[in-house]
């Protein structure tokens, strides 16, 4: 009989010492992983219980099809009812206390599973090749470890990011609105050459407009990380890219449209040079 594998797909849980608990966790590789003796590029994903939803099975599925991409492997990390304590900038609660836990999240993330991935299931060795991505606030996370991890990742993906997380509550006698954490994240942080970064909003993301400049604030929010990341010296275009969907929400819905042409910029081929 002759048969078809479109792909590989195994669920798991790996209990971490930092977080005290079992994080479930879904793994999709392609057709070749099974005969292949290769290290894979790998995308890490925070919220990966929205694998279904997202309507990733799919996605990931013709991406291995496309013969521009590079074959990688799919890590969805699924989170709990920690998701807003684990979640948000290591070493940095929010003013209401929120991410109190995003320090030993991204242990975890770095200490334990990255390890685990590179010895049980061929993972590359090689930080150009890991992509970090995440929604909302999962992207702020990621966003944050991937920046403050540069030998352990090459890219990082945010849909949505909830950049406006801030060490205190933001005020009119603010005009620079530097309580926002990450703006101080990538100022005091290193300049890493390899990192690349892309960035996606919708306009209908939400209709708040604190500063009332006409731009909502999840746009504000992201535009003004970028800047900042200009300043650093990464270029826009170049290592930023920026991606705004006109009627896009804050959904899974618009992430879900968008994630192809997301996939396409992670692992289009000749732009990861360190692949094994």
């Amino acid at each position: 009989m002759i048969f078809n594998v479109e792909h590989i797909s195994l669920k798991g849980s790996f209990t971490s010492r930092f977080l005290k608990r079992k994080v479930r966790f879904r793994l999709v590789a392609p057709p070749s992983f099974r005969n292949s003796d290769i290290h894979f590029p790998v995308l890490l994903m925070n919220d990966g219980q929205d694998y279904t939803t997202l309507g990733l099975e799919r996605i990931i599925t013709e991406a291995y099809q496309n013969k521009k991409l590079l074959p990688f492997l799919y890590v969805g990390m699924e989170t709990d009812e920690n998701r807003m304590q684990e979640y948000g900038t290591a070493g940095v609660a929010d003013y209401k206390g929120r991410g109190a836990k995003a320090g030993l999240y991204s242990r975890f993330v770095t200490e334990e599973f990255i390890p685990f991935l590179k010895k049980e299931f061929r993972a590359s060795s090689w930080a150009e090749d890991w992509v970090f991505c995440g929604m909302s606030l999962g992207g702020l996370s990621a966003f944050d470890i991937a920046y403050q991890h540069p030998g352990k990742f090459g890219k990082v993906g945010v849909f949505s990011g909830s950049f406006w997380w801030r060490k205190k509550p933001y005020t009119r006698k603010d005009p620079e609105d530097r309580s926002r954490i990450v703006l101080d994240l990538v100022k005091e942080g290193k300049y890493s050459p390899h990192l690349s970064f892309w960035f996606q909003c919708g306009t209908q993301d939400e209709k708040a407009d604190r500063n009332n400049n006409g731009v909502i604030d999840s746009i504000d929010d992201t535009l003004d990380l970028i800047k900042e990341l200009q300043l650093k010296g990464y270029s826009f275009p170049g290592k930023i890219t920026y991606v705004e969907i006109p009627g896009g929400k804050h959904d899974l819905p618009t992430w879900a449209n968008v994630f192809p042409d997301f996939l396409s910029w992670a692992f289009k081929k000749n732009n990861n040079p360190g692949a094994e």
